[in-house]
């Protein structure tokens, strides 16, 4: 089902290709049609992938992103970065400057330079603008082409499910059939374009070549097996010879990279995102190896209280803060997990000591409202995530927890009012209907009114739309007769 949901998902982005260039239009991309390219295709990654949304991870790359980004001339895209939670080594960039790192990959990665060597090769296909330009290639290929691939992914038929592994968002296809996968061309340009912002941005550009020698020799995959990487980012030896020259003919200052920050947010994801029977074995080799270590303990901490064991991870994480006293990722862990055992005050006094030092950190703020719902604080609660709410509209739980802690304090049209929304949020259209109705009922204000009146406006349409596209799925097709007079 996992694999049906994939090629589904890329026979998607397929049909939008095809839809917003079609030959009508002369197959020109500009950067509107990428960035309408770039909406549609977020679509289909959002409703197809669960992404990870935490700050300890997203933050330490997005601030790589933006460190690279900020060595090259003024850009027509805001980049954002994306972890997409799959365990396989990928990475690609889609249009309008959307860069996506695999978890798995992440989970491979040594040190912050490999990490910064990926990023920039992504980055380095965006500028120069390879995503459109192999876009506008693809008009040799010819629609029905592209058509016939689209219905192959859809029916599994002829191994599109292996081809479907093949497609990146970068490259838009996969396959020899498919002229859409970065050349070898695309390639080169994006690793002289990728070394040079690296070392602009401090770094020495060794990780590039790291990463690459290790896809090239498998040594994380089976004899059989070609990560997707390799598979739409070409690894020629001509390739490696280049930037092993480039490497030998330039001269790096010493790195200006800060390894804890890397090794923390590494150490986060293994824990929380990899196998647990896995990282429960490593960190505590690395306890054993080294007892002050506190990122072993901190993650030892994580894949304990993730396993349910909370007793002892409460134990780990207060070890991690003997050696790092002011950590708000240590901080914050421990309070939550303090919450989750049911440790209300001591889960209070942590998360609001943590929020002086972290004040933007969501999952601080989610636990920090939580933890007052349960000890009865609930003006304090509602103030929190109505906060959350403007710094993180998207955390979806929010709007769910705020609609409780309204309802308990009587205020019954608020109460109903986020209750839809989480609702809505979710895809739970008559759940949403249902609480807005009420939201509509008991509310006074005439502008939170509208509102109410515009969201209700908005999901009827989308069950009107969606009735339709069944109806006409289901409809069989209409054959013309001609008369002949």
């Amino acid at each position: 089902m996992k694999c049906i949901r994939k090629t589904f998902a890329w026979a998607v982005i397929f049909i939008i290709v095809a839809g917003i260039f079609s030959p009508d239009k002369g197959w020109a991309i500009t950067i509107q049609q990428e960035e309408e390219l770039s909406r549609e295709f977020l679509k289909v990654i959002f409703k197809r992938f669960e992404l990870i949304d935490d700050p300890i991870i997203v933050n330490h790359v997005s601030n790589i992103g933006n460190k690279i980004i900020a060595t090259l001339p003024p850009q027509p895209f805001k980049y954002k970065f994306y972890i997409i939670k799959q365990h396989d080594y990928n990475a690609f960039a889609s249009p309008a400057g959307h860069i996506f790192l695999y978890s798995g990959l992440l989970m491979a990665l040594e040190n912050e330079e490999e990490l910064a060597g990926i990023i920039a090769h992504e980055i380095a296909h965006v500028v120069s603008r390879h995503i459109s330009q192999n876009i506008e290639r693809s008009k040799k290929i010819g629609m029905a082409t592209l058509a016939g691939i689209a219905a192959g992914i859809l029916l599994g038929a002829g191994g599109a499910g292996e081809a479907a592994s093949a497609v990146t968002a970068g490259s838009m296809a996969a396959g020899q059939s498919i002229a859409l996968k970065y050349s070898r061309e695309d390639e080169s340009q994006a690793d002289q374009l990728g070394l040079d912002c690296m070392t602009r941005a401090g770094y020495q550009g060794k990780g590039l070549i790291a990463v690459l020698k290790k896809l090239r020799s498998k040594q994380w995959f089976g004899e059989n097996e070609i990560p997707s990487y390799l598979m739409t980012h070409p690894t020629s030896k001509e390739r490696m010879a280049f930037i092993d020259t480039w490497l030998e003919q330039n001269e790096f200052a010493a790195p200006s990279t800060n390894p804890y920050e890397f090794d923390r947010s590494h150490a986060w994801l293994i824990a929380m995102h990899g196998d647990t029977d896995a990282a429960v074995k490593k960190f505590q080799e690395d306890v054993r190896e080294d007892p002050s270590d506190p990122l072993g303990h901190y993650g030892y901490g994580l894949v304990l209280a993730r396993s349910g064991n909370r007793k002892d991870a409460i134990g780990q994480l207060k070890k991690a803060l003997v050696h790092r006293a002011f950590d708000p990722y240590f901080l914050k862990d421990l309070g939550r997990v303090y919450f989750l055992e049911g440790r209300y005050t001591e889960a209070l006094n942590v998360l609001k000591g943590t929020i002086n030092i972290a004040k933007n950190d969501p999952e601080c703020l989610f636990y920090l409202g939580r933890t007052q719902m349960e000890l009865g604080q609930l003006g304090k609660a509602a103030t929190i995530f109505e906060d959350l709410v403007s710094l993180k509209p998207n955390y979806e739980q929010t709007y769910y927890y705020l609609g409780q802690t309204y309802g308990k304090l009587g205020q019954l049209g608020d109460a109903h009012f986020h209750l839809g929304i989480y609702y809505d949020k979710k895809g739970k259209v008559k759940n949403a209907l249902f609480h807005l109705n009420r939201a509509l009922e008991k509310t006074t204000d005439p502008g939170k009114k509208a509102t109410i009146e515009t969201m209700l406006g908005k999901i009827q349409k989308k069950i009107k739309s969606a009735q339709n596209d069944r109806k006409t799925k289901g409809r069989p097709r209409q054959v013309r007769q001609v008369r002949s007079k």
